[in-house]
C-alpha cells in the first residue's frame, strides 16, 4: 500500500527506528527512562579506537572493499540534473510518479559493475518495474512526473572503490529530452561487522548513531553525514578518527537540557574535514560499529559524477 508521507518524514521515521533499535537516547537528556541514574559514560574516543582496531585488516574490511557499495546517488536526473520547475521538483521529492506506457519485461540474469582500474563484479539485475517502484513511492495530491517508457543503459555511480559504471534503466519523462537514470543493480551485501553496536545505556551527548552519509567532497578530504538530535539541545557534532584502513565517525549531541522534552527528531548535515582523502578506507559509525550507508538528503536531487 502506498503512503503519502514525504521523503523527509520517512527518513526521520527510519532514524527514529534505528535509534530505538540500537537503544540510543533521543537527545533530550542523559538519564534512563523512569528517572534512574545515568549509566557510566564510555569515552567516545576509546570507542572509536576499538572500532578502528576491529575493522583494520579484518575479513569484513576485505569483503567491503571487494563489493559494490554506492557512496553517492543511484538516481541521475535528466540533463544537468535539474528539473524544469518547482512543481516537478516537488513531485520528485515526494515520489509522485505516473506511468503512461509499457515498461520492458524483466531481463533476468546479472549485470557487470566496472571500475576504471579494471576491477569488476557481477550483480543481480533488477527489472524496470522494480526500479520504477523505487521512484514512485507515494500517491499524494499535488504535482506528478510522468514516465512514458524505459530502456536499458548505463550510468556512473560513486562507490567505496571510486566511480563505477553500472547497468541502469533510462526512464523517459514527459516534457524532457533526456532520460532519468536509475541504477539497475543493488548494492553488495554488507559484511558482518567484527564489533558489536553499543548498548542502550549510552547517553546521546556521549555517542549517538549517525543517520547516513550524504556526500564525500573536496577531493575526498571531507565527508558530510546526517546526524540527528532532539528539540532540547544545541545540535549534533561529529568527530573523525583516521587510521590506515578506516575513518571512524563519532556523533554526539551538544547542549542537552535536562527536564521534560518533546520526542521530536531532527536531522542536520554535518561536514567533517579529514587529514587525507578517504580513498579505499571504510567510513564507520562509532556507535553501531558498521559502515555508514549512503543516504540521499530529503528534498535534494544529486547528479552522479
Amino acid at each position: 500500500m502506498r503512503t503519502d508521507m514525504t521523503r523527509t518524514a520517512r527518513l526521520l521515521l527510519v532514524l527514529a527506528l534505528s535509534a530505538a533499535g540500537a537503544g540510543a537516547a533521543a537527545g533530550c537528556g542523559s538519564t534512563e527512562a523512569g528517572g534512574t541514574e545515568p549509566a557510566p559514560r564510555p569515552r567516545s574516543e576509546n570507542r572509536a579506537q576499538q572500532v578502528a582496531e576491529a575493522w583494520d585488516g579484518s575479513r569484513a574490511a576485505a569483503q567491503w572493499r571487494a563489493g559494490y557499495h554506492p557512496m553517492g546517488p543511484v538516481v541521475q536526473l535528466p540533463g544537468t540534473g535539474l528539473l524544469r520547475d518547482d512543481a516537478d521538483r516537488r513531485a520528485y521529492e515526494i515520489g509522485n510518479f505516473d506511468l503512461r506506457g509499457k515498461l520492458p519485461a524483466a531481463p533476468g540474469g546479472s549485470g557487470r559493475v566496472t571500475w576504471p582500474s579494471g576491477g569488476s563484479l557481477k550483480a543481480p539485475l533488477m527489472d524496470a518495474e522494480q526500479a520504477y517502484k523505487a521512484l514512485d513511492t507515494a500517491d499524494s495530491p499535488g504535482p506528478r512526473l510522468t514516465v512514458t517508457g524505459a530502456k536499458p543503459g548505463e550510468m556512473t555511480v560513486a562507490t567505496s572503490r571510486g566511480p563505477a559504471t553500472v547497468p541502469a534503466w533510462l526512464f523517459t519523462l514527459e516534457g524532457y529530452d533526456s532520460p532519468l537514470k536509475h541504477a539497475a543493480v543493488s548494492p553488495s551485501k554488507l559484511p558482518r561487522p567484527p564489533i558489536r553496536p553499543l548498548g542502550q545505556n549510552v547517553p546521546s551527548d556521549v555517542l549517538a548513531p549517525l543517520g547516513g552519509l550524504t556526500g564525500i567532497e573536496g577531493n575526498s578530504r571531507s565527508v558530510t553525514v546526517m546526524a540527528h538530535h532532539g528539540a532540547c539541545d544545541d545540535g549534533p557534532v561529529v568527530e573523525a578518527l583516521e587510521t590506515k584502513g578506516s575513518v571512524v565517525l563519532s556523533a554526539a549531541v551538544t547542549g542537552v537540557k535536562e527536564g521534560p522534552c518533546t520526542t521530536e527528531l531532527r536531522g542536520k548535515r554535518v561536514t567533517v574535514k579529514l587529514d587525507r582523502p578517504v580513498g579505499d578506507r571504510v567510513v564507520l559509525d562509532a556507535f553501531t560499529g558498521r559502515p555508514v550507508p549512503y543516504t540521499a538528503w530529503p528534498g535534494e536531487a544529486h547528479n552522479p559524477r
